[in-house]
């Protein structure tokens, strides 16, 4: 019986019998008392029946659960062993199946091991054979060798080196026609759009020469006005090469003054000014400071415009203020005797052109074209070489880094990321390039045709060297009796080589070599 149902039923007995006897107390006191026991007994009775009865119930209950849960366990246990040795049956097979696997590849490897060794035997046997058959060969070749020494008079070492010579020099020759067939090949097909890409680009674009000097005329209407100028022991000259920065040289040229300065900015607010002095007619220190204070503001105010008048003409939009000034400052500059402004727009429309051509933004192109060289117009001198500065000035000023690569790279500076910057560099050299475009210092250029022609004396057989066409063309004449044709042509590819490692220069060099044979006799 189960332990709730008995605590119950005892529970419920005592209950009984304390409200019984409660009862039986009351009823003796009022004497019904017998009655009420009776009650109780009975009452008590009942309980203790159902208290029985349900006690067993529940034993029944709890009986049945647990033979349930007995064999629920009990299957589940037998199904686990099942599974175990189906496990164990399984883990056998395989091993005995690895085992007959096993001991199968045993028994084919130690076949495969007797015939390697049988194999081993022969190819032992046969190495023996080919060694004597070596030895004997070489004991013939040593017989031969000795007498064609005997026959030719000579070692086998001197032959071997007049051999090797003979065929280098016919190898150098083959090699030198192969390399000079290749170039030529690479140029009827590479150099043909180059050309065609360059000189459409080229033709396209039409810009005049302008050539700047450091000293600038000012014309007058007659020489007293140079008096004026002057003024009293020589104030008024004193007071405008103070305001301007300009030297002012009065000398006896008719109707004419010169001003100096390497600054073409200065130059030009000395210039302006004097006008406005000499056509007022006030010209005095105070004049003077306030006309040119003036004038500055001026030229200022017409380097913007220029600047901004020069990116409309050229359809360049939403360039920096500050960069803008800068390519307006461009104007009063010149580099090797070339307007800075007039080269930046040549080159800024032929790397339109050329971009186009090749299938880039032309606009781009443009945009780097102009601003390759502002490098050269800052306002504060600084050492950094100009391709750097223009770069740093361009990313400052929020210019994509295509274009700050083009302007930082087209003198070598840095490395090149994009198609822009040799486009850039080229067409900076086909401005910069054309005759007249410059004017280079006469002691480098005459130093650099003497380099031309010392580089071609350093060549065996070459008689006379001449650096012709303005050092675009070396013209090599050679000892016939020692160059042939054939190193006549590998003579000029040797020479060019050594112009292209050894020198700097702008354009191309070309190297031309001739040989003459002449018979000469005298009629007496």
């Amino acid at each position: 019986m189960d332990t709730t149902g008995i605590i119950i039923a005892i529970v419920a007995l005592i209950i009984g019998l304390a409200i019984g006897f409660l009862i039986a107390k009351s009823i003796i006191e009022k004497g019904k008392a017998s009655k009420i026991i009776a009650d109780a007994k009975k009452e008590a009775d009942s309980l203790l029946k159902d208290a029985e009865i349900k006690g067993e119930k529940l034993y029944n209950d709890k009986t049945y659960k647990a033979k349930e849960k007995f064999i629920e366990l009990k299957s589940k246990h037998e199904k686990e062993i099942m599974q175990r040795e189906k496990k164990m049956n399984d883990a056998e097979k395989r091993t005995r199946d690895k085992e007959s696997k096993a001991s199968s590849e045993l028994s084919k490897n130690k076949k495969l091991n007797q015939s390697l060794e049988d194999k081993l035997k022969d190819v032992e046997s046969k190495r023996a054979s080919v060694y004597k058959r070596l030895d004997e060969v070489e004991k013939l070749h040593e017989s031969q060798v000795k007498q064609l020494e005997v026959i030719s008079g000579m070692s086998g070492e001197d032959a071997k080196k007049q051999l090797v010579e003979s065929l280098k020099d016919k190898a150098k020759t083959e090699a030198m026609s192969i390399i000079q067939t290749t170039i030529e090949e690479a140029k009827m097909t590479a150099q043909q759009e180059a050309r065609k890409v360059i000189i459409n680009t080229i033709q396209r674009i039409g810009t005049e020469e302008a050539v700047e000097n450091c000293v600038s005329v000012f014309n007058l209407e007659s020489d007293d006005v140079k008096g004026r100028i002057i003024g009293r022991e020589g104030r008024n000259i004193r007071a405008i090469e103070a305001a301007t920065g300009v030297e002012i040289i009065v000398d006896d040229t008719p109707d004419a003054i010169i001003l100096s300065c390497f600054d073409a900015v200065r130059r030009e607010v000395a210039r302006l000014s004097l006008h406005k002095l000499v056509t007022d007619g006030r010209i005095h220190p105070a004049r003077i400071e306030e006309v040119v204070r003036k004038t500055r503001k001026q030229i200022d105010q017409e380097i913007v415009e220029v600047g901004k008048r020069t990116v409309i003409d050229l359809g360049i939009h939403g360039l920096h203020p500050e960069l803008v000034k800068m390519v307006g400052r461009m104007k009063y500059r010149s580099s090797y005797g070339q307007n800075l402004l007039q080269h930046s727009r040549e080159v800024a429309k032929l790397c339109g052109t050329m971009a186009s051509e090749l299938g880039l933004n032309p606009k781009l192109a443009k945009r780097a074209g102009l601003l390759h060289d502002i490098g050269k117009v800052p306002e504060t001198e600084d050492e950094t070489p100009h391709a750097i500065l223009g770069m740093k000035l361009a990313e400052k000023n929020g210019e994509k880094p295509e274009v700050c690569n083009a302007i930082g790279a087209h003198h070598d500076e840095i490395e090149m990321t994009s198609l822009l910057s040799p486009i850039v560099q080229v067409c900076d050299a086909i401005s910069g390039a054309r005759p007249g475009a410059r004017r280079q210092v006469l002691d480098s250029y005459i130093q650099r045709l003497k380099d031309l022609e010392d580089i071609a004396f350093g060549f065996p057989g070459v008689e006379k060297a001449y650096a012709i066409q303005a050092g675009r063309e070396l013209r090599v004449m050679v000892e016939s009796e020692k160059i042939n044709d054939e190193k006549a042509a590998q003579l000029s590819f040797e020479i060019s080589q050594k112009i292209q490692t050894d020198m700097t220069y702008p354009g191309q060099v070309k190297v031309t070599v001739i040989r003459e044979t002449r018979a000469v006799n005298i009629a007496k």
